[in-house]
């Protein structure tokens, strides 16, 4: 048995609705072992099979020992790989599913044309993971920080001049808009249209808009922020998006949003706030939310190769 191969008994199969409750609970268990606490919701596992592929691999008694799937949100020329087993008996799982995974994204770029990139996350401790990635060729591109807030959130002053209220439906072209607008200046964003942004996020999902916000400066909207259930689990609100227009960045405007999001979260019963932030966001937003009380509850590395090697 070579290290991209499963033991004797072992198998791969697709995955399947009924897998869900499962599949939450083993990635839970992997991330108490990774982070000390649970970073996934249903939600997650949902969005996860619903992607272009999705397989675990299952030991000798039929347990479900690991999975893996692609997600790629916006059908972009670059996939993102995840794998994760059982911390308790599920690490021979680890390489083939990371090979198999591999072959379904190089596949994909050839049809594409050859075009595209992988990338994959990892705790910097998961060393056995880092050691599995650079096998295969991935190369450290930079970190992302996991950011936390207990409720209620400190005190900010209000912004003048900035108005923020709660988006309804009539909203969401304007917010899309922005949303995208904004992003557009970000070394990662992969655009998307409105209609496909709406199928992932709004339409068939369950949302909490009275969570979503949206800020105007004179009337104009300048700024949107977008929550999701990721972590509700947790009793965390989420923010999935912060985006403010260049032309009206440095005038208080994240900050507004975001203190509208965690009086809103502490309202609906949530015990906390987080979200994710690119440590080398050109808009340095990582001092807009420690300036704001947010602290790292840990850090991920991205590691990234060509599609085709």
């Amino acid at each position: 048995m070579t290290s991209d191969e499963l033991p004797e008994g072992w198998s791969f199969r697709a995955t399947t609705g009924e897998d869900a409750d499962v599949l939450l609970a083993l990635v839970h268990a992997s991330d108490m072992s990774a982070v000390g606490f649970a970073d996934f919701a249903p939600e997650d596992v949902a969005e996860a099979l619903a992607g272009p592929y999705s397989e675990v691999a299952v030991d000798a008694t039929g347990a479900i020992a690991g999975w893996t799937w692609v997600d790629n949100g916006s059908d972009g020329p670059r996939d993102f790989v995840e794998v994760y087993v059982h911390p308790e008996g599920g690490r021979p799982a680890m390489r083939p599913l990371l090979a198999r995974v591999l072959a379904v994204t190089e596949r994909r770029a050839r049809e594409r044309g050859g075009e595209g990139t992988v990338r994959a996350g990892a705790i910097p401790a998961e060393l056995p993971w880092i050691a599995s990635l650079t096998d295969q060729g991935f190369t450290f591109v930079k970190q992302y920080a996991r950011m936390q807030l207990d409720l209620p959130a400190p005190a900010v002053e209000p912004v003048p001049d900035v108005v923020v209220r709660a988006a309804g439906e009539d909203d969401m072209p304007e917010f899309f808009r922005v949303l995208d607008t904004a992003f557009r200046d970000t070394p990662d964003y992969q655009p998307t249209g409105y209609e496909r942004w709406r199928e992932r996020f709004l339409d068939g999902h369950r949302v909490r808009l009275d969570e979503w916000f949206v800020a105007e400066v004179d009337g104009v909207v300048a700024g949107i922020l977008q929550s999701s259930e990721q972590s509700d689990v947790q009793g965390e609100g989420w923010v999935k998006h912060l985006a403010v227009l260049p032309e009206f960045r440095k005038r208080g405007v994240g900050r507004a949003l975001l203190a509208a999001a965690f009086a809103r979260y502490l309202a609906n019963g949530r015990v906390s706030a987080g979200l994710g932030v690119d440590l080398t966001n050109p808009t340095e937003a990582i001092k807009l939310y420690t300036g704001v009380g947010m602290r790292p509850a840990y850090q991920a590395n991205i590691y990234e190769r060509p599609a085709l090697r």
